[in-house]
This record gives structure tokens, sequence and C-alpha cells, in this order.
């Protein structure tokens, strides 16, 4: 979490492109969209590929389909060499690389926003590359734009975004692809994606991706949104921790434990599936730490450009990285959908920003945030754990069900200094088994997600 008096990046990047757009909505906000007259119910649309039909469906070079109980792809003969120099090491080397890349896919939405998450085993010596282009409605396309530069560990390279990234008509913020100007009517029509696995030369090992997609969406731009009625009282039982006791731990990692909401809404649900670091994994903590699987998590998602842990793919991808989880990044579009999730035994992480007035009880504000939300109260307000709390056993909140939605749901807000700024317009990441129960996958189809 980023107190509201310490704008994080990922608002100051968004306040950018709200006074690009209009000079004063958030980038999701929406003027008629273009495409079909009748719009979809739900402003989101979600794409992944993921079984041995889909990996066939691309366009390979070098690449291999598998199939089997957990389809992916790999490197079966390398299409080329390549060489990187890290940004943030300096240091050059030579790749073997194959690409793949995806059929074109045609928005639902014609979207504002678009953002991609993938899952994968990176071993040693490996690494991948995620890039999307696109058509707008006016008929021009995208360049290539690099989603994410992406390995499970940090030796071999450093995960990173990549700044700077612009054609005039859209930009990449971090990990979200971005229309500049949203009010001019401008989409996103369709979308590729071009994965690139990348190994040590002359290697057998191989980089292995299970699920590759993109969420496109095309927010209606409010300062408010429709109250819903309460329809579930259920708690999930999920593990409790503070990012708070980790302030001042490896401040390597964006200046420690005060900033590492994400990392640790993403372990709360990680070990609500039953998963856990190993020891061997955790033996680099300080013995002396408490929770040290924080602090893992926390270096395991860092990205070296935005200089934070709240890059939302990462996250999603880093909670891939244990046995048999898929992680994506999507939207909501109320608390109804969350409580479809929480029915079906599904916990969520979501991203709100607030003034400590818009909150009730939880004493602070925030520029941008991450909660995992487990459950409702027999009146439908909000049952949460905070990671911004004084220790793991004041991490359970219940939160007034209206203001919640408010604060998730809106693309505009006030910040403190009363200059209108963007809000996340429902952005939520969803961690669930590689083979969800039939319950499961109905509730993760209802809202979105296949």
């Amino acid at each position: 979490m980023t107190r509201a008096s310490e704008p994080s990046r990922r608002a100051i990047l968004a306040a950018a492109v709200a006074a690009a757009a209009t000079g004063a909505a958030g980038p999701a906000a929406a003027a008629t969209p273009a495409g079909p007259a009748e719009a979809p119910a739900r402003p989101v649309d979600n794409r992944a590929w993921t079984s041995y039909t889909d990996w066939r469906s691309g366009s390979a070079q070098g690449t291999r389909a598998v199939p089997g109980v957990r389809p992916g792809l790999v490197i079966a003969a390398p299409a080329g060499t390549a060489d990187y120099t890290d940004p943030h090491t300096g240091k050059t080397s030579t790749w073997e690389y194959a690409t793949w890349t995806a059929p074109v896919h045609r928005l639902a939405v014609p979207s504002t926003e678009v953002i991609a998450s993938w899952n994968a085993h990176t071993p040693a010596g490996t690494w991948l590359q995620v890039e999307l282009t696109g058509t707008y409605s006016d008929g021009t396309d995208t360049p290539w734009y690099v989603m994410g530069r992406w390995a499970a560990g940090d030796q071999d390279i450093k995960r990173t975004s990549v700044d700077d990234q612009s054609d005039g008509k859209s930009t990449i913020w971090t990990d979200t692809f971005s229309i500049d100007d949203a009010a001019s009517g401008l989409r996103l029509l369709s979308y590729r994606l071009r994965l690139t696995l990348y190994r040590t030369p002359g290697a057998r090992i191989t980089p292995m991706v299970w699920r590759l997609g993109a969420m496109g969406s095309d927010i209606p731009d409010r300062f408010t949104v429709p109250a819903t009625t309460p329809g579930l009282a259920q708690e999930l039982s999920v593990p409790r921790y503070s990012q708070e006791i980790h302030a001042g731990q490896y401040p390597e990692y964006d200046n420690g434990g005060e900033a590492w909401c994400s990392p640790t809404s993403s372990q709360m649900i990680i070990e609500y599936w039953g998963r856990k670091p190993t020891a061997e994994q955790l033996a680099w903590v300080n013995p002396d730490y408490s929770d040290p699987q924080v602090c893992h998590a926390a270096r395991f998602t860092y990205d070296y450009q935005y200089g934070g842990c709240g890059n939302w793919p990462f996250n999603a991808a880093y909670a891939s990285t244990y046995k048999d989880l898929q992680g994506v990044v999507t939207r909501l579009g109320s608390l109804t959908d969350l409580e479809t999730l929480i029915a079906a035994g599904i916990p969520a992480i979501t991203s709100q920003s607030f003034l400590k007035s818009e909150l009730t009880g939880a004493g602070y504000g925030t520029s941008g945030h991450l909660m995992t939300v487990i459950g409702f109260t027999a009146d439908g307000d909000v049952i949460a754990n905070d990671p911004a709390s004084p220790g793991d056993e004041a991490v359970r909140r219940v939160y007034k069900r209206s203001e919640w939605e408010t604060i998730w749901l809106r693309t505009k807000r006030y910040n403190a200094s009363g200059k209108v700024v963007s809000g996340t317009g429902g952005v939520c990441y969803l961690y669930f088994p590689a083979h969800p129960s039939a319950r499961q996958c109905k509730a993760l189809a209802e809202v979105g997600i296949r």
C-alpha cells in the first residue's frame, strides 16, 4: 500500500493518462464505444489460451504444444539467438529463443485498456517475454508493445516492465495498455499476443507456459457506482498476514513491507489453496523475521522498472509458480460478482484507492492498495483481510458494503488535494486451481473467466 501522502507510481501514471484524456477523467473514461450497436452486458472481455488446441492454433517458430493433464507451450527447436542487455544490471547475454503468436482476438468490448497475464514455469537459465499488438477503431495498428519480461527467479534477468512505449494513440503504463484519449472515442478492436521463450544456448531446459491471455475493458466513467443488494453471508478461512510488521525489511524491494500490500495479499490466497514456499526456498530470509513467506513473495513479484511489488500480472504469475495454481488479472462488475466467487470458495484480491474518510474503520487513506476479500456478513458488508494492519491478528476487517463498492469500482475520485484522479474500476486478481471443481468453473465463467 502507498499512503495518500505518497502517491504510487501507478497512481501518478494513471493521473497523467487522465489529464491527457479529459483533464478530469481516469484512464478508463468512456465515450460512446466503437463497434456493435448493442454493448455486451459486461464491459470486460477475457480471452485465454490454455488448451492443447489453443496452443496448436497459433503461429509457432521453434515452439511446440505439449498435451497432457495441463497442456502448455515449450521450446522445441530454437528459432535463433538474440542478445539481451539487462537494463537493471547492464549485463549482456546471448539466449536461444522461440516464439508463439496467438491468432487475432476480436474484442467483444472495444477497449480503452488491456492487461495481459500468464502462468508459466521458468527454470533457472530461462525466461519469457509477452508482447501485444492490436488494431484501433480508426483502422490503424499499434506497434508491438512489450507487456512484460518475466522469470520466476531473479538470477538470470531482472523481471521488468518496459517504460516509454507509445505511438501517440496509446501508451503502456507499467502493465496496462491504455488509450491516450478515451474521450475521443478511439478504441482497440482486436489484439494479438506474442510469446517469446528464452533459454541458455545449448541447454535442454525450457520454459513452459500453461496460460496466456488478456483482459480488455471499457469501464463507464464514474465517481459513483450502482448499489447492489446483499445476496450472501459466508466467510472463507484465509490466512492473515500483515505487511506492516515487515516495515524496513529488505528495502531493496520498494522500501520494505510498508509497500507490500500486493505480495502480502497474494501470499494469503496462495496459502489458502494449501501452497507455501519450502524451507529451502525461504533460506535466504533473515530467520529473525516473522512470516518469511511474505518477504519471499515481495522479492519474487518485484518489478525492477516499476520499482515495486504491485505489478498486477507479475503477482498472478508468481501465484502460478506454485503447484497446480492459476492466476489471472481481470475486472469485476459488482459485489455480486465477488459473492458468486466466495460462494464457490474462491477469495479475491481487489485494488482500491480512497481518502481516510471514505472507508469507515480503515484508519488511513491511500492512492493504491490491495486487500483480500474473504466473505460477507449477514448485512452484506465486506469481510476483508487488510494487510495494512498493525499485526496479523488485526488483519481481518469488516467494511461497509456501499463504501467498498464505491472505492473499488469507480474510475474517478478526488484525492486529498481535491484533484480529480483515477480509480481502478474493479481490478481484481483471481487465483484458483489448475483444475477447478465444477462449482468453481461455473462461478468463474459467471464472472467471465474460462
